[in-house]
C-alpha cells in the first residue's frame, strides 16, 4: 500500500491514459506538470537514472550545472525568492546530500520554498554503511519543512505532488524528497499527475476570527502613536498593495526587517527606515515609544528585539501572521491575527477610522535628520580619502534608480547594503537573514538572474564571503547568467573585526583575510572586471559594471577598518542604539 495515500487526498483530475514508465522518467514528468522550466544541480552515483532521463528532456527542462551543491540550493533559493515560484534541486546520495543541509537550514528559516530531491543507494543497501549511503531523512529533519523517503516508483507522483504542496502553502519551506536507486530504474504503470490541494493532517492557514480583527481594529483606532512593523510575510502572502492600502488609511509609520526589504518601495512616504541591530536610529528608539505596535508577517527575531525585557515594553501588541508557532514565542501579544495577510489586511483595513498621525511621524523624521548628521552623511559622502561601502551604494542607487535586484553575501557589506539600498520594486533584495550564511550571495545572485532574467541583477559580496563560493564563477561561464558581481574589499572578515575592536580590546583574532587577485580570478572563467581605489574611478567603473553585456566583476578597496553603524549592541535595548 502507497504510505502517503493514507495522509493525501488530491482533487480528481481527468484520467489520463496509462503508459509504463521509469521512476526517473515519472520525477521528471511530474515536475513538467508543476509547470518546473528550471532546476539547479549536480550528478553522482545515486541520482544517475534521473540524469540520464534527464538526456530526453534537455528541451523541457532547464538544468543548471552549479559547482557545487551549497552553490545549487543558495540559487534556488534566489530563483524562489525573485520569481514567487518553488525553487528546484537535484543531489546525489552522500556527500551530495549533505552538502545542501547549509542551505536547507537558510531556507527553513527564511520561509524559502524548495523541493529538494536527493538520489539514495538501492533500498537493498539501507542501513549497510554502502558506498555514499547517509542517512538523509534524519540528518535533514530538523531543517525541512517535510522529507519523505521513497523506495518504490509508485510513490513518486504523490510524493512530488506533496512535496510541492508543503513547500509553497502556508508559510513556505524547503521539502527534502530523499529516492532510493532501484525506485529511479522500477518500471511502473503512470497513471498521470494529480496536483495535491489537501492533505488530512497538514493545515497550512490558521482560520481566521474576526473576533480578533475587531479588536485590533479597536486598538489602532485608539491609538495616539501606532507602528508597524513589518517583514517578510507581506512579500511571500503577495500582499504589498493590500499592505500599502492599511498603513496609507491611517497613515501608519511602517519599518522593515531585513527581510521585509522590498515590500514597501524605500521612497514611500510612511517608510520610515529598517529595523534591528543595525537599523535605522527613528525606528529602533520609536519601538519604545508607540502605544500600539502593529507586526506585521515578522518573527521579532532576536537582531530586531534586542533585550527582550526591554523591548516595547509600554505598547499594547497586535501580530499578525501565517503560523500560529510565532504568535507570543519571543513577544507578548495583546491581539494575535492569525491567517495569510493579504486577507486578513484587508479585512482590518475596512474597520479602520481615516487618521492623520502627522504629529508622531514626523518624530521619526526629526530622528532621521539625526542620522543623516551623525552617521549617514558621512558614510554616503565621506570626506576621508578611502571609499567608504555606502558611497558605493549610493552610486549604485544613482545608476540603477533603485530598479535592480541586489542579491548580497553576508556581513558588514549585507548591513550597509540593506541600509542604503533603495528599492522600487517587491522582490528584489535577496540576502540571508535568519542564518546569516557566508558564500549565500554568489549562488543566490545566479538563482535571482534566472528567476528575473529581465532585471538587473547586482551580487555585493564581501572579500571573505567571496572566497567561500567563488566556484560558481564556472557556472557563470558555462550558462552565461549575467550577473554584476560587485566586491567591497576591506581586507578583514569585516563584522567580525568590528565586534573585536568594540568590544574585545582590538584584538584583532584571525580576521585579517587575504584575497587572490579577483580581477584575474574572473578572467580566468572568462569574465571580464577591474579593481579600483579611488574616488575618481568609482562612477566609471560601476558605470561600466552596469553597460556590460554578460557578467562583470568589479572590486571596490574600501576602508580597512570602518564601522557600520547605528548598532544595538548585544544585551542592549533597542532605544538604547548608538549611534557612533
Amino acid at each position: 500500500m502507497n504510505t502517503i495515500l493514507s495522509k493525501t487526498e488530491n482533487k480528481q483530475a481527468p484520467q489520463q491514459e496509462t503508459v509504463e514508465l521509469s521512476g526517473s522518467r515519472a520525477l521528471l514528468e511530474t515536475l513538467l506538470a508543476e509547470n518546473v522550466d528550471t532546476v539547479f544541480g549536480y550528478p553522482g552515483g545515486a541520482i544517475m537514472p534521473i540524469y540520464d532521463a534527464l538526456y530526453d528532456y534537455s528541451g523541457k527542462l532547464k538544468h543548471i550545472l552549479v559547482r557545487h551543491e551549497q552553490g545549487a540550493i543558495h540559487a534556488a533559493q534566489g530563483f524562489a525568492r525573485t520569481s514567487g515560484k518553488t525553487g528546484v534541486v537535484f543531489a546525489t546520495s552522500g556527500p551530495g546530500a549533505t552538502n545542501l543541509v547549509t542551505g536547507l537550514a537558510d531556507a527553513m528559516i527564511d520561509s524559502n520554498p524548495l523541493v529538494c530531491i536527493t538520489g539514495q543507494v538501492f533500498a537493498s543497501l539501507l542501513g549497510t554503511d554502502a558506498f555514499q549511503e547517509t542517512d538523509v531523512i534524519n540528518i535533514t529533519a530538523p531543517v525541512t519543512k517535510w522529507n519523505y523517503q521513497v523506495t518504490d516508483a509508485t510513490e513518486i507522483p504523490e510524493a512530488i505532488a506533496k512535496a510541492f504542496h508543503i513547500a509553497a502553502t502556508g508559510r513556505p519551506g524547503p521539502v527534502l524528497i530523499d529516492i532510493t536507486k532501484n525506485a529511479q530504474l522500477q518500471l511502473f504503470e503512470y497513471e498521470g499527475y494529480k496536483k495535491c490541494s489537501y492533505i488530512r493532517s497538514y493545515r497550512p492557514e490558521p482560520e481566521i476570527r474576526n473576533e480578533y480583527i475587531e479588536r485590533a481594529a479597536e486598538l489602532i483606532n485608539q491609538a495616539k502613536k501606532p507602528f508597524v512593523v513589518f517583514g517578510q510575510g507581506v512579500i511571500l502572502g503577495k500582499a504589498e498593495e493590500e499592505f500599502k492600502a492599511f498603513i496609507e488609511k491611517v497613515n501608519l509609520p511602517a519599518a522593515a526587517t531585513v527581510m521585509g526589504l522590498s515590500a514597501l518601495p524605500t521612497g514611500h512616504q510612511l517608510h520610515v527606515g529598517m529595523l534591528g541591530m543595525h537599523g535605522n536610529y527613528a525606528p529602533n528608539v520609536m519601538t519604545n515609544e508607540c502605544d500600539v505596535l502593529i507586526a506585521v508577517g515578522m518573527r521579532f527575531d532576536d537582531r530586531v528585539t534586542g533585550r527582550l525585557d526591554k523591548y516595547a515594553r509600554q505598547a499594547k501588541v497586535i501580530h499578525l501572521d501565517i503560523d500560529p508557532a510565532e504568535i507570543d514565542k519571543n513577544v507578548k501579544t495583546t491581539v494575535p491575527v492569525w491567517g495569510n495577510c493579504k486577507k486578513t489586511l484587508p479585512m482590518l483595513t475596512a474597520l479602520l477610522q481615516e487618521n492623520d498621525h502627522s504629529e508622531w511621524l514626523q518624530k521619526f523624521r526629526e530622528l532621521e535628520k539625526e542620522e543623516v548628521k551623525e552617521v549617514i552623511q558621512n558614510e554616503l559622502n565621506p570626506v576621508t580619502d578611502t571609499l567608504t561601502m555606502g558611497e558605493v551604494i549610493r552610486i549604485l542607487n544613482e545608476l540603477t534608480n533603485g530598479d535592480a535586484i541586489i542579491a548580497t553575501d553576508v556581513g558588514q557589506h549585507q548591513m550597509v547594503s540593506c541600509r542604503y539600498a533603495r528599492f522600487n520594486n517587491s522582490r528584489s533584495s535577496v540576502t540571508s537573514g535568519g542564518l546569516g550564511t557566508m558564500g549565500f550571495g554568489l549562488p543566490a545572485a545566479i538563482g535571482a538572474w534566472y528567476g528575473a532574467p529581465e532585471k538587473t541583477v547586482v551580487a555585493i559580496i564581501g572579500d571573505g564571503g567571496f572566497q567561500m563560493t567563488l566556484q560558481e564563477l564556472g557556472t557563470i561561464m558555462q550558462f552565461g547568467a549575467k550577473v554584476k558581481i560587485l566586491i567591497l574589499n576591506n581586507e578583514f572578515l569585516g563584522m567580525v573585526r568590528q565586534w573585536q575592536q568594540l568590544f574585545h580590546d582590538r584584538r584583532y583574532s584571525f580576521v585579517n583575510i587575504t584575497s587572490p587577485d579577483f580581477v584575474a580570478v574572473a578572467k580566468g572563467y572568462y569574465i571580464d572586471g577591474q579593481r579600483i581605489s579611488e574616488r575618481k574611478d568609482l562612477k566609471s567603473a560601476v558605470e561600466t559594471m552596469l553597460d556590460h553585456d554578460g557578467a562583470y566583476l568589479l572590486e571596490v578597496m574600501v576602508g580597512k577598518e570602518n564601522n557600520v553603524f547605528p548598532m544595538v549592541t548585544q544585551g542592549s535595548s533597542v532605544s538604547e542604539i548608538r549611534l557612533k
